[in-house]
């Protein structure tokens, strides 16, 4: 034994050595007890052979002949067996060692050598290895030749020619044991060098207490749900770091917003709903509380699927991730924002394990999938789409409530039971075991208290202005409050907050100061009186106003700003008969505003405190629409005709018989009941 090795066992053995041990142990007790297995009560057929006899030969006999018995073995077959040099001295230590350790005392040493370290490099050389890495991380990248030559510069001019360097092949191992393999490129490099990693490690014992969060573009072309058009939609998951449940994802037809990140970390905490077409296997399955309790306090039945307060929340550097609403979101929430280490995928590698998850066991299986590179891509992805949207998060939510939840993790098994057989389900069931389940549910109230808010006045006439539009001109809520200063100190010094969601900016919310927790939803000022407009976001009334101040118009208020809105939307006709010339990107940028208002009022309490109309389909769009057209014409109109008409002018034949042909110009003048010439 080696000198700080642990003693060897006949686990190390590989399997043939451990056939080769046992032939070895056979042979010697046969030599010991005359029988192969090393007692008569299990002798084989034709034992004990009489030259090993031990009623008629001596132990010194019997290993005489065990050592011709070997001996006569043929050489290929003895040298297999590790049986080529054995002799009576050899028979004598196998006993000792035999009687000492056991079977691995007749295994061969050479079988179970020590692994073998690299060579030590002097204090000197490593100094010129790390000095030339620091070098290195500052120049362009160069060959582990070139580093080699640098080492033997730094070493020959710092302290002599006479230190020995060790050999290419040995600095390259210790190289690459340092300083790894040196296959990324060099702005990457010099970028994880400069972040500070830190010995410290975060041990994940309880669900919730890490959430990492991440967005990739979905690798399957869907169609829209207003035009069926193909397009790219981004999908946003929310994964438990302890259970590896996927406690909650998104599914936008644009790139993900604050907002939608906002919503996604309310669903964390909101159990799931089932779903009309999902069966009893899909409920909530967990031990300790019962389905029924859950959908007492839920109001409904419950999918099983996770729920909880997270207390920490990882994630990639994108801005959607760092702003100011998701960090007040947070705080709201009472989460800790951790990002992940920049240049440090191991950070959140679950979460990238688990897109990939979905893509291998789910996504690959669907038209439409375009794979995650262009040369993979197929003929024709987008003709091959068959999934509108809706469907395609239907299908997500009931696949990761059937499968992904019950799928055996392989190498995400948990520290205390590494061999067992554990699946999301089963993880969040243990830690519900130990620790117990929380049932607080969020209120729906936090729908509006998680939205983006606006501070601002309350004018008399017009009510609230936000984000260029006003809103609540006529609300009798705001009556109060017009013209006054809020009793808000601070920053915001006078100003009332109001809550908007950028999806949907038909209305905005204001909290009632007399009575919290009761909201009020305004709607804007341009909406006509009894009729219905399409929804449309924030971007869109970016455009709105754009559009207006490039048309030359100054309105004194919101309604002259519908046609506009109206023209943008082009939504003037049926979904059935849209005009050849509206463009594919207009249908698709329409499409996906839809998507979000309808997202938004999904997110909204299922009972508002204040009534609020719910999105218009896609079939009543262009009823609604021209309703609204009409209305404004009629407002025209009637406008038109209640001025005083327009005096039409006397016909020729009037004029000439209204004038007296015998009367002098002068008298004519003069006679104030007859006109004078024009």
């Amino acid at each position: 034994m080696g000198e700080g090795r642990q003693r060897t066992g006949v686990e190390d053995l590989q399997e043939h050595d451990l056939t080769r041990a046992r032939i070895r142990e056979a042979h010697l007790l046969e030599v010991q007890t005359g029988y192969r297995s090393g007692s008569r009560h299990w002798a084989r057929p034709g034992e004990p052979r009489p030259e090993y006899d031990p009623v008629h030969t001596t132990l010194t006999e019997r290993r005489r002949a065990k050592a011709a018995e070997l001996k006569g073995l043929d050489r290929q077959e003895a040298k297999h067996l590790g049986l080529e040099w054995f002799s009576e001295r050899s028979l004598k230590r196998m006993a000792a060692q035999y009687a000492e350790h056991g079977l691995i005392g007749l295994a061969d040493g050479r079988w179970t050598p020590p692994l073998r370290g690299r060579r030590v490099v002097t204090e000197e050389v490593a100094e010129a290895i790390r000095a030339v890495h620091a070098e290195c991380l500052h120049r362009s990248k160069v060959s582990m030749k070139t580093k080699e030559r640098m080492i033997h510069q730094y070493v020959a001019e710092k302290f002599g020619s006479e230190v020995h360097v060790p050999h290419y092949t040995t600095l390259m191992k210790v190289w690459k044991e340092w300083f790894d393999s040196g296959r990324a490129r060099q702005r990457y490099v010099r970028s994880a060098a400069a972040v500070e990693t830190g010995k410290a490690k975060v041990v994940i014992t309880r669900p919730g207490q890490v959430v990492a969060l991440d967005t990739t573009p979905l690798p399957v072309k869907v169609l829209d749900d207003v035009f069926g058009t193909p397009i790219t939609a981004h999908l946003t998951l929310a994964l438990d770091a302890y259970s590896h449940s996927l406690v909650a994802f998104r599914l936008t037809p644009v790139s993900e917003s604050s907002v939608e990140v906002a919503m996604l970390l309310r669903d964390v905490l909101r159990p799931l709903p089932m779903r009309p077409d999902w069966g009893e296997e899909m409920e909530w399955p967990y031990p300790g509380v019962p389905a029924a309790l859950v959908a007492e306090f839920a109001g409904h039945k419950v999918a099983g699927l996770p729920f909880f307060a997270p207390e920490t929340v990882t994630s990639d550097h994108g801005s959607v991730y760092k702003n100011h609403h998701i960090v007040s979101v947070a705080r709201r929430l009472g989460i800790d924002l951790l990002p992940a280490r920049a240049m440090r995928p191991t950070d959140k590698a679950a979460c990238e394990r688990a897109f990939a998850g979905v893509q291998s066991l789910l996504l690959e299986l669907l038209l439409g999938y375009r794979g995650v590179d262009v040369a993979d891509r197929g003929t024709d992805p987008e003709g091959d789409a068959v999934w509108t949207l809706s469907q395609m998060e239907h299908l997500l939510a009931a696949w990761i409530v059937s499968v992904w939840q019950n799928r055996r993790l392989e190498q995400y098994a948990p520290a205390w039971d590494p061999g067992g057989r554990h699946s999301p389900n089963t993880l969040f069931a243990a830690a519900a075991a130990r620790d117990g389940i929380s049932l607080e549910m969020p209120e729906p109230e936090l729908y509006y208290e998680l939205l983006p808010a606006h501070f601002g006045k309350i004018d008399r006439r017009r009510g609230v202005k936000i984000g260029g539009l006003w809103y609540g001109g006529t609300d009798p809520v705001l009556d109060p409050y017009r013209g006054q200063r809020s009793n808000r100190s601070g920053q915001h010094a006078g100003k009332w907050v109001v809550r908007r969601d950028p999806r949907d900016c038909r209305q905005v919310f204001f909290e009632d100061p007399s009575q919290h927790g009761c909201w009020h939803a305004l709607d804007w000022n341009g909406l006509p009186p009894g009729d219905d407009v399409p929804a449309f976001s924030d971007t869109r009334v970016h455009e709105v106003l754009a559009e207006a101040a490039r048309s030359g118009l100054k309105p004194q208020g919101d309604r002259e700003l519908l046609p506009v809105l109206l023209k943008l939307l082009a939504a003037r006709t049926p979904v059935t008969e849209w005009p050849t010339q509206l463009t594919a990107q207009q249908k698709t940028e329409r499409a996906r505003e839809l998507a979000r208002a309808h997202a938004a009022a999904t997110d909204r309490p299922p009972v508002p405190l204040a009534a609020l109309p719910e999105p218009a389909r896609p079939t009543e769009l262009a009823a609604s629409t021209r309703r609204a057209v009409n209305t404004d014409r009629q407002r025209r109109r009637e406008a038109a005709v209640s001025s005083r008409p327009p005096t039409p002018p006397p016909l020729l034949g009037e004029a000439l018989r209204e004038r007296n042909f015998f009367l002098v110009p002068g008298d004519q003048d003069d006679d104030p009941a007859i006109p004078g010439p024009a």
